[in-house]
């Protein structure tokens, strides 16, 4: 692929005998006391992405905070967002003991759904079109500023907005359409509510 990483250092050259070499592209001595043997930066990295411990839920100070955050979860429930953003879910097997069977509040299915033009960006990554996205983990919401495949928005109503889009010549309705419809339909209160809960994940 070109693409130079520990084990082919080495960028192919742009010359046309490149691909034609008859030896491979490695510097690789196995008898050396480097990668594969001893773990790379980008292994190292990714052990610690790996164990890294989940986003810390906010926790209510107030019987009136719990109260809202509560309601929020269930309106949540209620408008179908927990159809594709899964509150909950239990990790499979793994050789790595510590991470199997675990349960992860990741408030995500991981499936790639189809979002309408609105949220479109036209770029296409294996089979999925430029309108279709896995569906973002809310874990973590709490604490962050910017929200949307592309950070076009630090408003959280605005994000549920963007996830309405009625389709085109081009890409399909939104999956989402239902679920924001309903939210529109809620009272100012429950909106709030709603916004708590997210806040809090």
């Amino acid at each position: 692929m070109g693409i130079s990483n520990d084990l082919f250092p080495d960028e192919r050259g742009d010359y046309h005998d490149c691909q034609f070499a008859g030896s491979p592209n490695t510097v690789l001595h196995f008898d050396g006391l480097t990668a594969p043997e001893v773990p790379s930066a980008i292994e190292h990295f990714g052990l610690f992405m790996r164990f890294l411990a989940p986003p810390t839920p906010f926790v209510a100070a107030t019987v009136e905070e719990n109260a809202s955050i509560a309601a929020g979860r269930q309106t949540f429930r209620d408008a179908g967002c927990a159809l594709c953003h899964t509150p909950s879910f239990t990790t499979g097997n793994s050789a790595v003991t510590a991470l199997a069977y675990k349960p992860v509040r990741l408030f995500s299915d991981l499936l790639v759904h189809n979002m309408g033009p609105r949220l479109a960006d036209q770029i296409s990554q294996g089979a999925a079109r430029g309108d279709e996205f896995r569906t973002a983990p809310l874990w973590g919401l709490g604490q962050r500023i910017f929200f949307l495949h592309d950070g076009r928005t630090s408003d959280l109503i605005e994000a549920i907005r963007a996830h309405r889009s009625y389709g085109n010549l081009q890409f399909g309705p939104s999956e989402a359409n239902k679920s924001v419809e309903t939210f529109y339909t809620l009272s100012e209160s429950s909106k709030q509510n709603l916004l708590n809960f997210l806040r809090s994940l």
